[in-house]
């Protein structure tokens, strides 16, 4: 689990809990190998309990001990045992990672409500769009021949007035009237449901 535990480390002289404390708050690396030993199941299983995954709990342990060394000259032996001192640490750091996970689960559940949210609407307008086009063809074919073809190059292939006239060879003002009473039937017909079938 840790570089502390692989590593051959020599032990402080006398290993008992007053000791311990005394060499963690003075800096001596040995004592926190010596309480990293003795402690380490502990904080582990406290944070596998809690978590209930072993990553985590590794972690956890990890963070403990690092915090310790790092806040070593914050504790005070005479104020409490390094036990209850690591263990208040532990929870701290449990109930960190029991946050950032809630956080993470929340930010995942609202990504995936959107990308759903997004779907749907998405669907929703594709389906509109397909009965959307389907009807404007049925109608554009039930218009007169010069109309529908009028309409078809503008709306289709996006040609304006003059291109349309250059390529059916009608004169300008013919295709813009002929888009006009085809514009106009089509609105009549469609806002009306098609009702004249």
């Amino acid at each position: 689990m840790s570089t502390l535990v692989r590593q051959p480390v020599r032990s402080p002289v006398g290993e008992r809990a007053t000791d311990l404390a005394r060499g963690l708050a003075g800096g001596d690396e040995a004592s926190l190998a010596a309480v990293y030993r003795r402690w380490g199941p502990l904080v582990h299983a406290l944070a596998q309990r809690a978590l209930g995954d072993s990553r985590d709990a590794e972690d956890i342990t990890q963070q403990v001990f690092l915090a310790a060394w790092r806040g070593r000259a914050g504790y005070r032996p005479e104020l409490g045992s390094l036990a209850g001192w690591l263990t208040g640490i532990t929870r701290h750091r449990i109930a960190d990672a029991l946050n950032a996970r809630t956080r993470r689960a929340a930010l995942v559940e609202g990504a995936q409500a959107q990308y759903t949210a997004l779907d749907h609407r998405a669907q929703a307008d594709m389906d509109s769009t397909v009965v959307d086009r389907t009807l404007l063809a049925e109608e554009l074919a039930r218009l007169p021949v010069p109309q529908r073809t009028v309409l078809r190059l503008s709306f289709y292939e996006d040609l304006t007035h003059p291109q349309i006239a250059a390529r059916t060879g009608w004169p300008l003002g013919t295709v813009k009237s002929h888009a006009r009473r085809g514009i106009h039937s089509l609105r009549v017909r469609l806002e009306d449901g098609g009702e004249d079938r």
